[in-house]
């Protein structure tokens, strides 16, 4: 790999400068150890790792500006200020463009070498300069461990500090869930990530992507992005090497797995999902009303279970309940213990009290915190739409910068809330991530004093004042719910239900 120190410390220098946005959490300590933990080395290269991952965040935060963009705004930002030319970062590039001119004077009078230097050769005069042919080279050997190991590190160190807001009663609680994500129909992503898609011709280039979330602050903690050929409950098995015991995983019912129950017990987590159709469970006895204890014993996995060593049956709980204006429905779960989590905890919906104290919802119906996850990071942070690259390494890094992205500013809004008095989940995202975008320019040319007295706490009151109304039980039918009425003369969606 290609050392430049100089030009590594003025790119160094100059990420620090824009690191007082999200850069509380994002530290050098944090970067380190994640290099570590996946056996790469920072580097004092200008696109080192730490480097790399901050213009990751940047291009996430800012998905409709190509990366020829994204590598240039923050020096051109630095450079419009009154003093620039004083700074470390301005006397860097004053230097280095006044080489450049010797070079071309000597060029003119023949006195230079006869073969000039390539525009991506990385000994270039002026040290503020990388080219995107360079960041795209270096982006391509930063591997995808380096940043699960980031997002890792990230996640202990808020639980080191917040690790009450994971919990629900002793349990850590999690939601595991996928998506897709579109792609652009480039070739070699489509021969990468597989097309799916409704009708001839009509098929989408995409990305199938597995998540564990933590519910209640929204907070990614592990994925995997991979082809569509790898389905859903694989990914989720390997996303279950980040679980300890005592997990308690809300799970979605397309999830509904014997290898994967087998999984999660055997690192003791609990799960709890919806019955699926089909399934036959043997009843063993009566834990309540409409509590019931059952084993499960699949005949097509039999001769599988004795060669990968899961236990023959599974003992379960069944929770029956019907919301209504719905059909009957089921939660299975491994708690079989009714006095550690109730059947009313499992089911509760949200409504408000006689008193009009709004009630929190059952157990299970947070899983649904994860659908607004993949919501905001696909379609209000701009990750489905924004991604650039045309290669799979390339889609990896940009992925990654958006999660990585996502889980700082969910960081903020939490500190935020929990300033004013708010329930996390009651802050707006949206409202977050354009208060992050105004205030950003702010924070790159203010002094330090300022940014930190004034522009930080100025920047955390401003986003706990955007309070999104509790509206608990709403429900929005699905696309393929629609009434079609007289085709060719527009439609009538159905009227959305509201649960009590």
């Amino acid at each position: 790999m290609f050392m430049d120190e100089h030009r590594g410390k003025v790119w160094d220098e100059i990420r620090q400068q824009d690191s007082r946005l999200l850069g509380k959490h994002l530290t050098t300590e944090v970067l380190g150890e994640a290099a570590r933990r996946s056996n790469i080395t920072i580097g004092k290269s200008p696109l080192q790792a730490a480097n790399l991952v901050w213009l990751g965040v940047l291009a996430a935060l800012f998905p409709n500006k190509d990366f020829s963009s994204v590598l240039g705004m923050t020096l051109k930002l630095l450079a419009d200020q009154q003093g620039f030319g004083q700074t470390a970062i301005g006397r860097a590039q004053r230097q280095g463009e006044r080489r450049k001119a010797r070079r071309k004077a000597k060029k003119k009078s023949g006195c230079g070498k006869k073969r000039p230097r390539s525009k991506h050769d990385p000994r270039q005069d002026d040290p503020t300069v990388v080219s995107e042919e360079a960041f795209t080279k270096a982006r391509r050997r930063l591997p995808i461990a380096f940043w699960m190991a980031l997002l890792k590190v990230l996640n202990e160190g808020f639980e080191k500090v917040h690790g009450d807001q994971l919990c629900w009663k002793r349990f850590r609680l999690l939601a595991l869930d996928g998506s897709c994500i579109d792609l652009d129909g480039w070739k070699r992503l489509r021969k990468h990530y597989g097309a799916a898609g409704r009708g001839k011709g009509r098929k989408k280039t995409q990305a199938r992507m597995v998540m564990l979330q933590f519910p209640l602050t929204r907070l990614p903690y592990a994925y995997e992005v991979a082809p569509l050929a790898d389905g859903e409950t694989t990914l989720a098995w390997r996303l279950a090497e980040h679980l300890r015991p005592d997990d308690l995983v809300l799970i979605d019912r397309g999830f509904f797995s014997y290898g994967l129950f087998c999984r999660l017990q055997e690192k003791g987590a609990y799960f709890g999902i919806r019955l699926k159709s089909g399934i036959k469970l043997q009843h063993v006895r009566s834990l309540g009303d409409q509590d019931e204890l059952v084993s499960w014993r699949p005949k097509h996995v039999r001769q599988k279970e004795r060669l990968q060593d899961m236990p023959r049956k599974l003992e379960l709980r069944v929770i029956h309940y019907q919301i209504p204006g719905f059909r009957p429905s089921a939660i299975v779960t491994n708690m079989t213990d009714p006095k550690q989590i109730s059947r009313e905890d499992w089911v509760r919906m949200a409504e408000k009290s006689p008193a009009g104290r709004a009630l929190q919802p059952g157990l299970y119906h947070r899983r649904w915190e994860i659908e607004t996850t993949f919501f905001e990071l696909k379609v209000t942070q701009g990750m489905e739409k924004g991604l650039r690259s045309r290669t799979p390494k390339g889609i990896e890094y940009e992925i990654a910068g958006h999660v990585i992205l996502y889980f700082l500013v969910r960081w903020l809004m939490l500190e935020a809330a929990l300033e004013a008095e708010l329930d996390p989940l009651r802050v707006s995202f949206a409202g977050a991530l354009r208060e992050l975008e105004e205030i950003r320019i702010s924070l790159l040319t203010a002094s330090p004093q300022w940014a930190q007295r004034i522009l930080l706490p100025r920047l955390m009151q401003r986003v706990a004042s955007h309070v999104v109304p509790l509206r608990p039980g709403r429900h929005f039918p699905r696309p393929n719910d629609t009434k079609i009425k007289d085709k060719g003369k527009g439609h009538k969606q159905l009227p959305a239900k509201l649960v009590a």
